[in-house]
């Protein structure tokens, strides 16, 4: 499984703009047959700031996000013209170990 965290930090005041279109992109996101889960958040004392937790089957269905139509719709023609800042990183996840 591949997960994903990105952060969106919107320019100054676009905060509201963005909230206004993520939960369209959630929504199809999680109907993508290679989304396990996705989960977008905004931070309540930052309104222009947000986190997304994206979990995948694998890379290829991750790859396969990132072309749909929603994808190029919502992120990039949308909330990425609203953002300051906007970066991701691949997580493995760290499995327990049996108890020593």
């Amino acid at each position: 499984m591949l997960t994903v965290i990105a952060e969106y930090e919107a320019r100054r005041g676009m905060g509201e703009e963005i909230a206004a279109v993520l939960p369209r992109h959630v929504a199809a996101t999680r109907a993508e047959p290679g989304c396990v889960n996705f989960v977008a958040y905004r931070d309540p004392r930052d309104p222009d700031h947000f986190a997304l937790y994206e979990q995948y089957v694998d890379e290829d269905a991750f790859q396969a996000h990132r072309r749909t139509p929603h994808f190029a719709t919502y992120v990039e023609g949308q909330i990425v013209p609203l953002l300051k800042h906007r970066r991701w990183r691949r997580y493995e996840e760290v499995l327990p170990t049996e108890p020593v």
